[in-house]
């Protein structure tokens, strides 16, 4: 039974390693996004930063949406330790975390070149003030988000199949 959060700023590729993922390994795959309440989304829609009291049903909703798979992967933020841990608490088990992490000019240029999507690039800014990258005493792994999807896959899948966490 595996629960993994495929976790980071907005722009850093959550959603699209974590589809890959869970299509590599045949498992079910949770897009974080949509499960926001429409607050939410409207919010960040007007590029309102998300306070925690609205992040806490949010990150529920993850965790719960994780407890009904065996085997599931999601793409969610995560952002504080605090946030993890409700993920976990949520999902009743063990979540392993990938944390993909990506320089600001990166990201902000990921963000600038979406189309189509409610979080704007002006909310970057908040979300790495609010980042708490996980901890060495967290079940997490750390890849480098400026990689290739492919580079990425291939860094998880030996990770996960070694059992070998690289933590940074």
């Amino acid at each position: 039974m595996a629960a993994i959060v495929v976790m980071g700023v907005s722009g850093c590729g959550k959603s699209t390693i974590g589809s890959r993922l869970a299509h590599a390994l045949g498992a079910h795959f949770v897009e974080g996004d949509a499960l926001h309440p429409q607050a939410n989304v409207e919010k960040m829609s007007n590029a309102i930063p998300l306070q925690d009291s609205d992040r806490w049903p949010w990150l529920a909703e993850v965790g719960q949406a994780m407890a009904q798979a065996e085997m599931c992967f999601a793409s969610c933020s995560a952002l504080k330790k605090s946030y993890r841990k409700a993920i976990m608490d949520a999902a009743g088990r063990p979540v392993l975390f990938i944390y993909l992490a990506g320089s600001e000019a990166l990201l902000a240029q990921r963000l600038c070149q979406r189309k189509g999507h409610f979080m704007p690039p002006s909310l970057l800014a908040s979300q790495l003030a609010t980042l708490e990258v996980p901890d060495s005493d967290e079940n997490a792994l750390i890849c480098d988000a400026g990689q290739t999807p492919e580079m990425i896959l291939a860094e998880i899948l030996a990770q996960l199949t070694t059992g070998e966490r690289r933590h940074g």
